[in-house]
């Protein structure tokens, strides 16, 4: 940060300034990881678990000042050596939203922050996820009310965008887990409720290599972001490995790290797509199982959680809360 921003101001509140101290360095640090997907321009409420500009603007400026950002790749290498320093902050975003590009690039750059991109290749150049393809269909579809007994719901309401913003969560609540191609079939019934859907949602391979130009990391997320876990061996090991080959033609250097879709050890992934992720090349890979990681965890399930906090005070609560959180059973 430049001297004299405004962000200088930013006090971190004494509960996590505790934390930050107890996170200890060496070979009794953690290592904090955090989940983004999008940084909105402003709020959505359609999106409401998004942060926004202004919001990952401010978070940015407090780890600035009161952590040590670290790229993911050098935060786990040095975990695993017990060099960890104090306060150690990794940054991730997962799927490869074009504003990860557009806005918090930019926002990363200010404060000399590196990060990680876990991209879902299929995706590049005009595609649009499943879920995404729900939450816009119920943005702009005309109808009042939506029926949908195959998938267990009775009439949803579209009166208010609360409305809309609850119905889209329960199909996608619905559907998430089913395999993967009547998940697909689901979606593409969904999205005729609606007129001129956005193909612009995310990156494109060309954005995707000036992240890696501008010091970013990049790592694999499948090419297609199925849950893993509801594959055979075959699909799944084409989706790690197909997804890893298109990112490191498009960058030109090796995919190190991974990201399991949706992330759920047991549930969204088994020990078998850990397996393919080692044998894939991967050196460390990352689920959402909340908390901080420790030297002990395996390189491969690594921790992490989404600041879903509205000021200063709250995000380093929870930074305190998560360096709490018991190692894995």
């Amino acid at each position: 940060m430049k001297p004299g921003s405004p962000f200088d101001r930013i006090a971190l509140p004494p509960l996590a300034s505790l934390a930050g101290l107890a996170s200890g360095k060496g070979r009794g640090g953690r290592l904090f990881i955090l989940i983004y997907h999008q940084v909105l321009e402003g709020p959505d409420p359609m999106r409401p678990g998004e942060v926004d500009e202004a919001a990952f603007t401010w978070q940015m400026a407090l780890l600035a000042r009161h952590f040590r950002v670290l790229p993911l790749a050098e935060g786990v290498r040095r975990l695993q050596e017990g060099t960890l320093p104090r306060r150690a902050v990794a940054i991730t975003f997962d799927d490869g939203y074009r504003n990860n590009h557009s806005r918090a690039l930019p926002i990363l750059e200010r404060f000399g922050l590196p990060a990680t991109f876990f991209v879902a290749t299929g995706f590049l150049d005009g595609g649009r996820m499943w879920n995404d393809t729900v939450i816009e269909t119920l943005r702009r579809t005309r109808r009042e009310e939506i029926v949908l007994p195959e998938y267990g719901l009775s009439a949803l309401r579209l009166d208010s965008m609360a409305d809309r913003c609850r119905a889209a969560q329960r199909i996608i609540d619905a559907i998430k887990h089913l395999p993967f191609d009547e998940r697909t079939a689901r979606v593409e019934t969904i999205a005729q409720l609606a007129d001129g859907l956005p193909d612009d949602l995310m990156m494109t391979s060309e954005q995707v290599r000036d992240l890696v130009r501008r010091g970013m990391e990049v790592g694999g997320h499948t090419v297609n972001h199925p849950i893993l876990s509801r594959l055979d061996d075959d699909a799944a090991r084409r989706e790690i490995q197909e997804g890893r080959d298109h990112l490191a033609e498009l960058t030109g250097g090796p995919v190190r790290l991974f990201a399991y879709p949706n992330g759920k050890p047991g549930r969204d992934y088994t020990e078998r797509d850990v397996r393919l992720v080692r044998e894939a090349g991967f050196e460390a890979a990352v689920s959402t199982l909340p908390g901080a990681s420790s030297r002990d965890e395996d390189p491969l399930q690594l921790r992490r959680f989404t600041p879903w906090d509205s000021s200063p005070w709250r995000f380093a609560a929870r930074m305190a809360h998560y360096y709490r959180v018991a190692q894995p059973a």
